[in-house]
């Protein structure tokens, strides 16, 4: 495997022209990612790799920035940045990160998580660089991108519905409630460089 550190992460964040409010999401997404990846490691029999959530975290917005000038679909697009940088796994987390391609509650019931799973949930909780339950996060989406059109309202409950069948099997597997989660994560010491 091939993941980059924080540092690297952080110098393609800037490459990439990363925006500072996206940078601030995606260090707050990483901190959720980081702290439910040791949790998993501490409880878990497959645990997901520690240092691929944080960098598949800190990069799952990649694409984020040219994609509000260019309309483009930022998930597909910051996962082809990520295969061209030589970085199959964190382009995987990041095709992910909107809409899980394999969602799976027998493998949820067992404990196994992996990485893209991990990111998926920790962006979810994520609101600009605050974070708030999945109802708020979700509320906000179907605000900003539903339109008032009927299908993708739909899409949209049926993406927090899936997300909410992760949260319980996450929680119950990592020793963490909901609610805990942000005092937790906020604590959560994630070295980065001066960014």
């Amino acid at each position: 495997m091939n993941i980059p550190d924080i540092v690297t992460c952080v110098a393609l964040m800037k490459q990439y022209k990363m925006l500072a409010n996206i940078r601030e999401h995606s260090f707050v997404v990483a901190k959720i990612a980081g702290l439910l990846g040791e949790r998993l490691k501490q409880t878990s029999k497959m645990p997901p790799d520690l240092q691929l959530c944080i960098s598949g975290a800190l990069l799952h917005d990649i694409a984020k920035t040219p994609c509000l000038e260019t309309g483009c679909d930022h998930a597909k697009t910051g996962a082809e940045i990520c295969h061209s940088l030589g970085f199959p796994e964190i382009a995987a987390i990041v095709a992910e990160h909107v809409i899980l391609a394999d969602f799976n509650p027998v493998r949820y019931q067992k404990g196994v998580f992996s990485a893209p799973e991990i990111v998926y949930y920790a962006d979810k909780r994520v609101l600009h660089d605050n974070i708030v339950s999945l109802s708020e996060r979700f509320d906000y989406l179907l605000e900003k991108y539903s339109h008032g059109e009927r299908q993708r309202e739909k899409l949209i409950q049926n993406n927090l519905d899936q997300c909410k069948q992760l949260e319980k099997w996450l929680f119950s597997f990592s020793n963490l409630s909901s609610e805990a989660l942000a005092p937790q994560a906020h604590q959560y010491e994630l070295i980065l460089p001066s960014v």
